[in-house]
């Protein structure tokens, strides 16, 4: 059936009271959530789709979410007939290949909207439930619970035995449940103002504007790709991190067609380590970086899409098939952002910037309360610096491109779990040189108060980001522990009583010669220790005086 026509008025009220709902699902799920990896890091999304699993609306809260978003929709309809669900129903699923996820921990819930008795929309969000800490990642099954789409609550009734069966596989059970009570209470915000703004505007209206919102989608990333050089751009890196012996090569070509865009990416043959990325985690890296460079005013739905062919050879650490391991895909999935912006920054260098930090950075820590012996998870993400731009400097220590969490405040760690945070810094000298610096990079320095198990994720070890334009490397990450830690292999350690692992960040790639940068930037640069006077002189070409050693 033909939508009726609608005006461009009601389109952009419908839409924007459409990013209203998805923000004040977020904010629910947020302020309701029990464990610090959501309310106090925000990691979790929430979005809403069509019928037909059509992103309509996603909060700006982590772009790698999309990834999950995008597969459970179309498996829960393959399981589950429409005409079978009812009032009330909600699905549950994290399962990278049966579930439409891209990693375990990422937990969906999904709900079905009914308008006028019709299924008509989804309501969805999604939390990162800070669980199954030290684990194998080998292969999937090493990694925790795999929940395929299934009814968590039946017609407004909570499955037990459902519940009882994850809860059973988690580590902090007590977390879990309250963190899925948060879940439902974000999701039951979103249909109720969706069926009201239903049954302001009807159902057939705000079905036609969420069809003219993805049709503006597609018709601005369809003239901003437009905008872009024809021809076919090429960039390769390495990639390195803890669960593997030296680095590997990715690359991207991307061509340019008219109004479109085809990206192909190649990796090595997926490996017994948890990097893998799911098809569906490349897609939702592509629509980022793209939409980015783009155009970073295309509303966040489906429609942005439709211009973007996205192929990978199957099996590979870029596009992996089960049974692969894939908790830490995201730190790839970093990488994969460099590839765009390093092969699109051929074509339009005024729009892209240097190379950010290039990992999802996590530590996991995990052990027993000294108090009452009780099982704790503390997961932590850490920034680090973003790359220079074309006209400005990169920022400080903050998360970068597929992730957006925030940090865990001090307080607020040395409260729930045995560990003091010593040091949590800037790492001065860590910024790219260049016309315009690159971010600096941060540094966390932990004390275990009691024994614990300790999980390192990250990249950046071995190579440096990259600068654009003539500006210089980034500094490098590094992992360090002191006083006889338990030695760390493949990533994973533990820490006694009173022993310290420092952990240092990547910093960012610069942008432009480091000759033509402002001469009063670097004396502020030098003023506030960002750089040293050695720096100044020889990369700067700053003239100052060397002061003589006593």
């Amino acid at each position: 059936m033909k939508s009726p026509a609608i005006d461009p008025v009601t389109v952009e009220v419908i839409g924007s009271a459409l990013s209203s709902i998805v923000e004040e699902m977020g904010e629910a799920l947020i302020r309701a959530s029990y464990s610090t990896n959501i309310k106090e890091r925000r990691d979790c999304s929430t979005a809403l789709f069509d019928i037909d699993g059509n992103t309509l609306c996603q909060a700006e809260h982590i772009p790698m979410h999309l990834g999950s978003f995008l597969g459970l929709i179309p498996h829960i309809m393959k399981r589950h007939p429409l005409q079978d669900m009812r009032l009330g129903d909600v699905f549950c699923g994290n399962d990278a290949y049966e579930g439409g996820g891209t990693h375990l921990p990422d937990i969906v819930l999904a709900e079905p909207v009914f308008v006028d008795g019709v299924v008509t929309f989804w309501a969805v969000n999604l939390a990162h439930h800070a669980d199954f800490a030290d684990r194998g990642h080998a292969h999937i099954y090493q990694e925790g619970l795999r929940i395929p789409p299934v009814r968590l609550y039946r017609a407004g009734e909570l499955q037990n035995d459902v519940m009882e069966l994850i809860l059973l596989n988690c580590q902090v059970p007590r977390e879990r449940l309250s963190d899925f009570r948060a879940q439902m209470a974000a999701n039951r915000l979103g249909v109720e103002r969706l069926r009201s703004l239903c049954g302001k505007y009807g159902r057939t209206t705000v079905l036609a504007a969420g069809e003219a919102l993805q049709g503006h989608a597609e018709r601005k990333m369809r003239a901003g790709i437009a905008a872009i050089p024809d021809g076919v751009y090429r960039f390769a890196d390495k990639y390195d991190c803890p669960e593997i012996e030296g680095e590997f090569d990715v690359s991207c070509e991307i061509a340019v067609e008219g109004n479109s865009m085809r990206l192909h990416f190649d990796g090595p043959p997926q490996i017994r380590a948890g990097l893998n990325m799911t098809y569906t985690a490349l897609l939702s890296t592509v629509y980022y970086a793209v939409k980015a460079i783009v155009d970073p005013s295309i509303p966040p739905n489906a429609g942005l899409a439709r211009p973007l062919h996205v192929t990978a050879p199957e099996g590979t650490v870029v596009n992996c098939v089960h049974p692969a391991a894939v908790n830490g895909r995201l730190s790839l999935c970093q990488r994969v952002v460099d590839l765009i912006f390093g092969a699109l920054g051929q074509a339009v260098p005024e729009r892209v910037a240097a190379a950010s930090n290039g990992a999802c950075f996590s530590i996991t820590f995990s052990g027993r309360q000294p108090k009452d012996n009780a099982l704790w998870v503390y997961l932590e993400t850490i920034g680090g610096g973003s790359g220079a731009r074309p006209m400005k400097d990169g920022l400080d220590g903050v998360h970068v491109h597929m992730t957006n969490t925030s940090n865990l405040p001090v307080e607020a760690l040395e409260i729930e779990y045995p560990l003091t945070l010593l040091r949590y810094e800037l790492v001065d000298g860590s910024g790219g040189p260049g016309r315009f610096r690159g971010g600096m990079g941060l540094r966390r320095v932990y004390r275990a108060e009691a024994p614990c198990r300790v999980r390192v994720d990250g990249a950046r070890f071995l190579s440096a980001p990259w600068g654009l334009a003539g500006g210089a490397p980034g500094g490098k990450a590094s992992v360090t522990t002191r006083a006889g830690a338990v030695p760390f292999e493949r990533g994973h350690g533990g820490l006694r009583a009173g022993e310290i692992i420092d952990i240092v960040i990547a910093g960012a790639g610069g942008h432009g010669p480091p000759e033509a940068r402002d001469p009063r930037h670097v004396v502020r640069d030098l003023a506030e220790g960002r750089i040293d006077a050695r720096t100044a002189r020889e990369v700067y070409r700053l003239e100052i005086p060397e002061v003589p050693t006593p």
